[in-house]
């Protein structure tokens, strides 16, 4: 179900260009939510890789761009008007692009990203990385997706994914091919990784990804 680097999708290697980070806008409970925001943040600057986000100022949200602007890194926020005060829209961002709607915000990050990253967050961050999921299992793309595993967060979500899996709901055609890191510093070297490897084409994806 899991995969240690996903393989790109068509002859050569991929370039890293920018991570696309979904995480929650509320900084949770555990401090090593918002410490791994930071190192993710200064991991991306230091590797000239800029971040595509949701925009917001709060939470990890607000922590990670901050961090990535902070060690001199770039940082692309896409975010709806509506949400500009709810979740108080970072302005000092090197590109901010504010968009009508919900739908209009994940495409533009999708087109903006070579890569997806899910740190911790609520309803909005599963969904995010939900949509990603799926268009990778249904061959929609082979860019590398990572979850970040902090303090176990996402171990009810890879245990209910083994649950659907052991159910027949997730063929073994259809597999969900994903990376999980236990620590933010091995996020930018495990999607590298990922980039280094002989790219085919989006439909053929499914037949070439490792599992654990």
């Amino acid at each position: 179900m899991q995969q240690k680097a996903q393989k790109p999708t068509s002859a050569g290697k991929r370039r890293i260009r920018n991570i696309c980070v979904y995480c929650g806008s509320n900084a949770g409970t555990n401090p090593a939510y918002a410490t791994a925001a930071l190192q993710l943040g200064q991991s991306m600057a230091d590797a000239g890789i800029g971040l595509v986000y949701g925009g917001g100022g709060l939470g990890l949200m607000g922590e990670l761009a901050r961090a990535v602007l902070a060690h001199g890194g770039r940082v692309t926020g896409i975010i709806p008007a509506f949400l500009s005060k709810r979740e108080r829209m970072l302005r000092d961002v090197t590109e901010l692009i504010v968009v009508d709607d919900m739908h209009q915000r994940k495409k533009l990050m999708f087109d903006k990203s070579d890569a997806f990253v899910a740190l911790p967050g609520g309803i909005g961050t599963l969904e995010e990385l939900v949509e990603q999921l799926t268009w990778a299992q249904l061959g929609r793309h082979t860019k590398p997706i990572v979850l970040v595993n902090i303090d176990s967060f996402w171990e009810p979500l890879l245990a209910l994914l083994r649950h659907m899996s052991e159910e027949a709901f997730i063929r073994p055609d259809m597999d969900v091919r994903f990376a999980t890191v236990e620590r933010a510093e091995d996020v930018v070297a495990t999607i590298l990784a990922a980039a280094a490897q002989p790219r085919r084409e989006p439909e053929a994806a499914a037949e070439l990804s490792e599992k654990f």
